[in-house]
């Protein structure tokens, strides 16, 4: 293993891509060494440190991310289903340690990154927060002890700029909840209510979704039976706390065997 791991960091220009350039700078762990954009960017060409209006730092943005992976043992991937599954291909090639937060990946999409962790280390979740992979497991246990006279809803809230519902982390509890009460989340799975709908179906997990402002997330597991309420709840106020898991996962996954890994693994969940 390398001292100081090199980090590449996909999708830079984003604020989630942003953020995690900074956790890489700040580390005394790791080291940027690459930031990689799409063809015909603005940034592509830029010193990143230029590009987000600071000094530069001697890293230029590319459109190559195959030379970029080359030089790096880890790349940190927070962008688009379609360009992480390329991302991934690449990854592979490389070897390189390929840490997933892309959120909104269909489960074909999910398959098919298989062939890709035949080779390299897949570090994929759809939260890296240590809070929130505790709030699953503590879902799971909670689904697990209560019958079907508690219905369970899953509630997320996020900023106006997320494109895909439900969250992320609000599938993964979902499945969390599914796993406990020993059922397939896409056999009860009931969101997007809108209009005469009927009575909710007994069994069912529900998720809600709640867009505003500048949410950093938050996620409520709600189990309601006549007379008593559950709630679990996770409040995330800054997303560092994301950057902070997707490098601690990138660290992690140094030295490890090919394979796909989740952040339960790399917390010892």
């Amino acid at each position: 293993m390398v001292d100081k791991p090199g980090i590449v960091i996909t999708g830079g220009s984003g604020r989630m891509g942003q953020m995690l350039i900074r956790t890489v700078l700040d580390s005394d762990k790791t080291r940027l060494v690459g930031v990689v954009e799409r063809s015909g960017h603005a940034w592509v060409g830029q010193d990143v440190g230029e590009a987000m209006g600071g000094a530069a730092i001697g890293v230029t943005v590319t459109d190559d991310a195959l030379k970029a992976f080359s030089k790096a043992q880890a790349v940190i991937d927070f962008t688009a289903p379609q360009a992480t599954l390329e991302f991934a291909a690449l990854a592979a090639q490389t070897q390189t340690v390929h840490v997933i937060g892309t959120t909104g990946m269909s489960e074909e999409q999910i398959a098919r990154l298989e062939p890709a962790a035949r080779d390299a280390v897949i570090v994929r979740a759809g939260n890296m927060s240590l809070g929130v992979n505790l709030l699953v497991q503590l879902t799971k246990k909670v689904a697990a002890a209560l019958d079907e006279d508690f219905d369970i809803e899953v509630i997320e809230a996020h900023h106006h700029h997320k494109v895909d519902a439900p969250s992320g982390t609000a599938l993964m509890l979902g499945e969390a909840a599914a796993e406990g009460r020993g059922v397939k989340l896409s056999d009860v799975s009931d969101s997007g209510r809108d209009g005469i709908t009927g009575a909710r179906k007994r069994g069912d997990i529900g998720f809600s979704a709640i867009r505003g402002g500048d949410i950093v997330g938050e996620h409520d597991v709600l189990f309601a039976a006549a007379g008593e309420r559950i709630v679990l709840r996770h409040m995330a106020t800054d997303r560092a706390i994301f950057a902070r898991g997707a490098l601690k996962a990138a660290l992690w996954g140094q030295g490890k065997a090919a394979g796909q890994y989740d952040m339960l693994d790399v917390l010892g969940l």
